[in-house]
């Protein structure tokens, strides 16, 4: 008989909680970076580009460590539509957290622009092209904020497991049960 899992494992605790940190602050740079002609946008940028390739790499490893160890199962008093919504949201989070970064790789060969990853140069993974850089662009942008809405409605339910059910979901995240 299999060991009851009532926590995430710590390598899971830390790239949930590293990930999550560095994705609000590339939400955060991403709209300072589009939002304003500062002097301060070209750093915007040159920060956000390695950043979305840290977190596509940071992602890769999320998922084989999501695929290789158990996870605590969601309570067994949860009501169905609940359990099929935080599933299906988990996998929109996912999703969404693999198309931006690959978004912005693309968006940034259909501009002609290669990805510089400290003295590497990375191969574009979309042909130069100003009109599908434009889409690109919009798709990259209006996903952003659909991540945004959905990494509050994440932080919302897990506040909701944890101040309200009480029923051990957040804190399967927090520490080692």
């Amino acid at each position: 008989m299999k060991p009851v899992v009532t926590s995430f494992s710590p390598l899971a605790r830390l790239l949930h909680w590293l990930m999550a940190l560095l994705i609000l602050a590339m939400l955060f740079i991403g709209v300072g970076m589009v939002s304003s002609l500062s002097p301060w946008q070209p750093q915007l940028v040159a920060i956000h580009k390695p950043l979305g390739l840290l977190l596509l790499g940071l992602l890769v490893l999320r998922i084989i460590v999501r695929l290789r160890q158990p996870i605590p199962a969601l309570p067994a008093d949860m009501p169905g539509w609940q359990q099929r919504m935080a599933q299906l949201s988990h996998v929109l989070l996912y999703l969404l957290m693999l198309a931006l970064p690959l978004l912005g790789w693309a968006m940034q060969g259909a501009a002609g622009y290669p990805l510089r990853l400290g003295s590497w140069l990375l191969p574009a993974i979309a042909p130069q092209d100003a009109d599908l850089y434009a889409l690109l662009r919009g798709a990259h942008g209006y996903l952003a904020y659909v991540l945004f809405a959905c990494v509050l409605l994440h932080l919302a339910a897990g506040l909701f497991h944890g101040l309200i059910r009480r029923d051990g979901v957040l804190a399967s995240m927090l520490r080692k049960s």
